[in-house]
């Protein structure tokens, strides 16, 4: 939000400086981003042309003496038609920056004639597009004064940065009614007088959508001559960044900013028919003041005629019925339209205009009629006409919300030990209605302030205007003890697992919760429950259910801009079930082309190989190992999610039912329906579904002591089936005696037409480790017994002889 110093000071009495005013405006909760003091337009002075005469050697420019007020005249050369003795215009000594042109003068030689200096035009000094011709003051001008300063061009402007809950502090008179209750001057409360329109107006409104549309009013001004603004006014909008159209439309914006209240004209005689507020109708397109045509939906709220749509109620108008310089008649609308479809039509569209802006935030429907009646005087005042009465359609008056509020309230959340009687003065300040006394007030609550909701919102209303500065800083206190727990097991899951990650050489990425529905189906999502009521894009429609889709879309944008070998990570939460609730935290990463465990790219022994499945399980053991998990216990199965390659993948089990993972190179229809390419290989891991460690071990118990015998590895070769996995195979061994078998790996498989059809061998290495005494032959004997009979009952493997 933007504004000027003496825009401002139209709606606050103060004798404050400026930097009074913008150390205030920080205080009190309107944070100031940037004040521009108009430093730039300083160095410019007021000057005269004495002579002009032909340059010599260029027929299109003028050799001048100017008097700048500052001792003897300057020679400029100038190239602008309008250059001639007498001219009293805006200067710029060598040495002068020139925003306009982004140049700092010098003295320098033009067609050989030297120049020192130049005379400026209104784009040079950034105040309108004019560049025809140098500014041409009034002859009376005074030689040798400050331009900016006689041109009330020095005005400062000062940037505030607003959070989304202050709909009353986009409009300069809600920033004025803020300051003047924290007691820096007098806020000026002139009411708006209504105007006596000559007759009914003759377009009638129809809300067919009461929904999105609250009220509606109307009026026509018949005669109007629209040509530009005021020069004034111009300046203001000049300085907050807007571009003055014609003063009609000029009016519309300065309403805009000035109070608060969005408007919109139409040309009358563009017009066909009665207005109708409806939702929009499949196929509707209507092509808005931007010159683009917009295609609309039917949870859109439009202002239609006979002819069809004319306005897309709340975000923009259309091309069609737009004013300009022609227009005579003009119908001045001001109407409510409900925030959320406000919002969702204007992200649906990409539409971002200052009207939607308020829209969605909540403007005050008190000032819906006296909106109206202001931006009536100032078309009658500044184009001429004549009003019709107005027309109001659907409002029905603002209830004000009342509040209970315990005044003691403030000392429990603040620490401020603020008096009954100051609060309660603060909030009459503000616009609040304090009714009764004792303890507990109720409150009315203004109807410029939709964000207050409870005693919590009064509080801080008392907070801010008091001071948040006179809250006493305290010491934390400190503990006899040594502290307890703070970090939760997920906590610690967490940061362990990002730790890990980042050690492997992958780079964390945060990505959206939200994506696209066809992403979201992908990867096991679509239900109805994690569709967005509002999404802050069409492109981000679904919760998801996977950080996978994200990663992958992060690595391929990152590919299109030249680094197609990247690793990323990502630690945090996903969505899934029936209800938004059911989350879950994973921790995922993404490889892509060449960025495996080996290196990446070129190197002196040859190209590095492309990612796969290895790669990805390497590190969703490695995220479990840093989270707790006893990977010496995991089991790795078929039957990964269906968006991984049905031969590359796997799923990461601990025991027969805990899944706490699944890794894997990518199916090529889930990088079609993503729209990827190249090699990619990843994994997610589910940091919430490991175990809680058991209890640490003491010091009179100690829970794992190393044995003091030598352990000893035997080796099994067992034929089984062509089916049987590997994986069953070890369970089966690692099971014969869990006491004294610590660890099973396989380090053969053959095939071979001397083991039979369909068949194949698996060897094992099984290592033992003896607790409390050395093994006999006996021993080891019975104990391959177990194995082989193990194996044989659970796979149905034999042993090879």
């Amino acid at each position: 939000m933007k504004f000027t110093l003496s825009w401002l000071k139209d709606h606050l009495e103060t004798d404050a400086t400026l930097d009074e005013i913008v150390e205030r405006l920080t205080a009190i909760g309107l944070e100031v981003e940037h004040v521009d003091d108009k430093a730039a337009l300083k160095p410019f002075v007021i000057a005269r042309v004495l002579t002009a005469v032909q340059h010599p050697d260029a027929d299109r420019l003028r050799v001048l003496t100017v008097d700048t007020g500052s001792g003897a005249p300057v020679q400029v050369v100038c190239g602008a038609p309008n250059a001639r003795a007498g001219l009293v215009g805006a200067f710029a000594a060598p040495g002068t920056y020139v925003p306009g042109i982004d140049v700092t003068l010098s003295v320098g030689k033009i067609r050989g004639v030297e120049s020192h200096g130049m005379m400026c035009s209104e784009r040079e000094l950034q105040l309108s597009d004019e560049h025809d011709g140098i500014i041409d003051l009034a002859p009376d001008a005074p030689v040798g004064t400050s331009f900016a300063a006689w041109a009330h061009l020095d005005d400062p402007v000062i940037e505030i940065n607003l959070t989304p809950n202050r709909p009353d502090a986009t409009s300069v008179h809600g920033i004025a009614r803020d300051l003047a209750a924290s007691g820096l001057g007098r806020l000026k409360t002139a009411p708006v007088e209504p105007i006596d329109g000559t007759g009914k107006c003759p377009v009638k409104v129809a809300i067919e959508a009461p929904d999105l549309c609250p009220g509606f009013a109307l009026r026509l001004v018949r005669g109007v001559r629209n040509g530009p603004s005021p020069k004034w006014m111009q300046q203001r909008l000049i300085a907050i960044g807007l571009r003055p159209i014609n003063a009609l439309v000029d009016i519309t914006n300065y309403v805009t900013f000035d109070r608060g209240r969005p408007l919109h004209v139409f040309d009358a005689a563009k017009v066909a028919g009665n207005l109708a507020v409806r939702r929009a109708r499949d196929g509707e397109k209507v092509l808005a003041l931007d010159g683009r045509e917009y295609a609309l939906k039917p949870d859109m709220c439009v202002i239609a005629d006979e002819n069809g749509v004319e306005s897309i109620a709340g975000v923009m108008g259309g091309e069609h019925s737009g004013c300009d310089e022609n227009t005579t008649d003009v119908l001045i609308e001001s109407a409510l339209w409900d925030p959320m479809a406000t919002a969702r039509t204007g992200r649906t569209l990409g539409i971002i205009t200052d009207a939607r802006y308020r829209f969605e935030r909540g403007v005050d429907p008190e000032f819906m009629v006296p909106g109206l009646e202001l931006a009536t005087r100032m078309v009658m005042d500044l184009c001429g006409g004549e009003p019709t009465q107005a027309e109001v359609v659907g409002y029905a008056g603002h209830e004000p919300k009342v509040v209970s509020f315990p005044l003691s309230e403030v000392k429990r959340l603040t620490g401020l030990d603020v008096p009954g009687a100051e609060s309660l003065d603060i909030l009459n300040r503000l616009g609040f209605v304090p009714q009764g006394d004792g303890e507990v007030v109720d409150v009315a609550v203004p109807s410029w302030r939709p964000d207050i909701d409870g005693k919590a919102d009064l509080v801080e209303e008392v907070m801010r205007i008091h001071g948040v500065d006179e809250i006493a800083p305290l010491p934390l206190s400190s503990h006899d003890a040594v502290n307890g727990k703070i970090l939760t097991t997920l906590q610690v899951r967490t940061r362990a697992a990002r730790r890990a990650l980042a050690v492997r050489g992958m780079m964390e990425a945060v990505t959206w919760s939200f994506i696209p529905a066809g992403h979201a189906e992908l990867f096991g999502g679509g239900q109805a429950a994690l569709k967005l009521a509002n999404p802050i894009a069409a492109d981000m429609s679904d919760m998801r259910p996977s950080l996978l889709p994200g990663l992958i879309s992060a690595t391929q944008r990152n590919a299109d801009r030249g680094f197609a070998d990247v690793a990323l990570f990502e630690v945090s939460g996903t969505y899934e079930g029936d209800t938004p609730q059911a989350q879950r935290r994973v921790a995922a990463g993404i490889r892509r082309g060449t960025a495996g465990l080996d290196g990446a790219g070129r190197h002196w022994s040859g190209n590095a190989g492309n990612v796969g499945v290895f790669d990805a399980k390497a590190d969703a053991f490695a995220a479990l190992e840093a989270a707790g998990a006893p990977v010496d216990r995991l089991q790795i199965e078929q039957g990964a999610p269906g968006w991984y390659h049905p031969g590359r993948s796997g799923l990461i089990k601990l025991g027969p039912k805990v899944v706490l993972g699944h890794f894997g190179e990518f199916h090529p229809r889930t990088l079609e329906g993503l729209d990827v390419s190249g090699p990619l290989c990843g994994f997610e891991v589910f940091l919430d579904v490991i175990p809680e460690p058991k209890a640490r071990p003491t010091r009179t118990k100690p829970k794992l002591e190393l044995s003091p015998f030598q352990a000893v590895k035997r080796d099994f070769a067992f034929v089984v089936d062509r089916q049987v996995e590997a994986g069953a195979l070890t369970r089966a061994a690692l099971a014969a005696d869990r006491k004294f078998i610590t660890g099973v790996s396989v380090f053969d498989v053959f095939e071979g037409a001397a083991l039979g059809e369909g068949k194949k061998s698996i060897a094992i290495e099984v290592s033992i480790q003896p607790q409390e005494k050395t093994l006999t032959d006996e021993d080891f004997e019975a104990l391959a017994r177990r194995v082989v009979e193990n194996v044989s009952k659970q796979t149905g493997g034999v042993l090879r002889g």
